[in-house]
């Protein structure tokens, strides 16, 4: 399978040119003001009862059948988003949003009708919204509208940062994503995990998966486990959080003019990132490090956690007396503000004195970039690890391309199973067909039935599950083999034989000059 990306890139155009019409009650409202009150009255209150029922049909989970109609029309898989390839961090913690409110940023998304189904991933490398709908226009056009309005970018300045891709390549972006080659780090796993989380808020029960996007987000968890176990790519290598620390390690005499096994180390918030630090700290030697957070809670379970470290655990209301005689401070909290700032440091007598180096693996980050500018001051953020990693990246060339043959797999597997979904609709009008001349002669037979003698409830039930059972077993092979083929281009033939062995076409030709009559 050969993905270009190349077709995707004008959905652009479309999404810039694109803007969707809304009608206003309040406009409804105001054009009969000159009828009488109990008119307006009655109109105000009709309006608001279908804004309700819109809205709580837009909250009701789909059932299965309801989500498997859905993706046999057509629905098309697409990807937006900004990484750390793309999109300084300075744009990214912009589109940021936390795990909670994933779910809550596809409902947004979803709303008006536009796009049918989105998942929301967001890291401190990468936001990305997957979604699913028949119409890329109107869909792109609304993720674009949602994207520039959380934000507060124009499209312009969105157009400069993101990538878009449809169809084989979005498929193909979340399998390098989940296994690891499209991450700073290359065979990183935290992102597994990442799009794993993901996945499973798209089916919980205020989700917006669907039948198309929860299976490619699953298929894309099961590509990056197979990459793992299957190759070394995994093998020995780094975290953000790692390249944070060889980072500083490899600037320790050039910033601090001193060895960093001497640093006094420090780091704000005590949350996954901050576990994974003191992980590899603790590999190089690591005997005393000073935690600051908002609560005691995690830092004493990461205190139980790593026995032979020394952690003291301070408060934030301590920050400034820690940074003021730490060496090192690696930063991590959660936090949409900065925490560490030029004018902060002035405001605490901290500007100017004795070296510092701030290291900040957040996004949003928690130290300001103006921070460079105060004396004996180095800062830090995750794009200055691009540097440390390129290292890592030359080393697994070799595992990279035998990752990407699994991925390839399973890339394969879920298109195969998305094109499948296009012969539900000639499976359903088979069905229909059959039984529609099903009970045509089972009729019949009733009534021969009936004038040669009375016939009990009891045999007419069985006569009804026998012609069941002859129609099931005749229709299971046609149905299996629709299923069951590999390729679109057989699948496309299977049905267009089918269509013509059972004149499904012309029943369906039928069934809309019926239709019409009856209008």
């Amino acid at each position: 399978m050969k993905f270009t990306g190349a077709s995707t890139l004008a959905l652009f155009a479309t999404a810039a040119a694109f803007s969707p019409n809304s009608i206003s009650t309040s406009s409804i409202a105001r054009s009969n003001m000159m009828g009488n009150t109990n008119t307006n009255s009655a109109l105000l209150v009709a309006s608001s009862d279908v804004e309700v029922e819109i809205v709580n049909n837009m909250k009701r989970k789909r059932t299965k059948k309801e989500r498997l109609q859905l993706a046999s029309k057509g629905l098309q898989v697409h990807v937006i988003g900004l990484s750390i390839h793309h999109a300084s961090v300075e744009v990214r913690e912009k589109l940021a949003i936390p795990e909670y409110d994933w779910n809550e940023a596809s409902n947004e998304i979803c709303s008006t009708g536009a796009v049918s189904e989105a998942a929301v991933l967001s890291t401190c490398n990468r936001f990305e919204v997957y979604y699913a709908a028949p119409s890329a226009r109107e869909a792109t056009a609304r993720v674009t509208e949602y994207l520039s309005k959380r934000g507060n970018l124009s499209v312009g300045e969105l157009r400069k940062n993101i990538f878009m891709l449809s169809g084989d390549d979005a498929v193909w972006h979340l399998m390098r994503v989940s296994g690891g080659l499209d991450s700073l780090v290359v065979g990183e796993g935290q992102i597994l995990s990442q799009v794993r989380q993901c996945h499973l808020h798209s089916i919980e029960e205020d989700g917006c998966g669907g039948k198309v996007l929860s299976r490619m987000l699953n298929t894309g968890v099961a590509a990056g486990k197979r990459v793992r176990s299957e190759t070394a790519i995994s093998r020995g290598s780094v975290s953000i959080s790692s390249a944070a620390v060889e980072l500083s390690e490899m600037l320790t005499v050039k910033d601090l003019n001193l060895p960093f096994s001497e640093a006094r180390l420090a780091v704000v918030g005590a949350g996954k990132m901050t576990r994974l630090l003191i992980t590899h700290l603790a590999s190089r030697g690591l005997e005393k490090i000073t935690i600051v957070n908002r609560s005691m809670a995690r830092p004493t379970e990461l205190a139980e956690q790593f026995p032979d470290v020394e952690i003291e655990i301070k408060l934030m209301d301590d920050l400034w007396d820690v940074v003021g005689r730490s060496d090192i401070v690696y930063t991590a909290a959660s936090s949409d503000n900065y925490v560490i700032d030029a004018n902060l440091m002035k405001q605490n007598g901290l500007a100017g004195g004795r070296p510092l180096m701030l290291v900040d693996i957040g996004v949003p980050r928690n130290v300001g970039s103006d921070c460079n500018e105060i004396e004996n001051c180095h800062a830090y953020n995750v794009d200055d690890l691009k540097a440390v990693v390129a290292k890592n990246t030359a080393m697994r060339q070799k595992e990279m391309i035998e990752a990407e043959i699994l991925l390839h797999e399973e890339t394969d597997s879920f298109c195969n199973w998305r094109e499948s979904l296009a012969a539900i609709p000639t499976i359903n009008q088979l069905q229909e067909k059959a039984n529609s001349v099903r009970e045509e002669e089972l009729n019949k037979c009733t009534r021969k039935l009936s004038q040669n003698g009375e016939i009990s409830d009891k045999e007419m039930e069985a006569v009804e599950r026998l012609s069941r059972g002859i129609v099931n077993k005749l229709l299971h092979g046609p149905m299996s083999h629709l299923r069951s083929t590999d390729n679109s281009k057989d699948q496309q033939h299977a049905i267009k034989e089918l269509s013509a062995m059972f004149r499904l076409q012309d029943d369906s030709k039928s069934r809309g000059r019926n239709n019409r009559k009856r209008r």
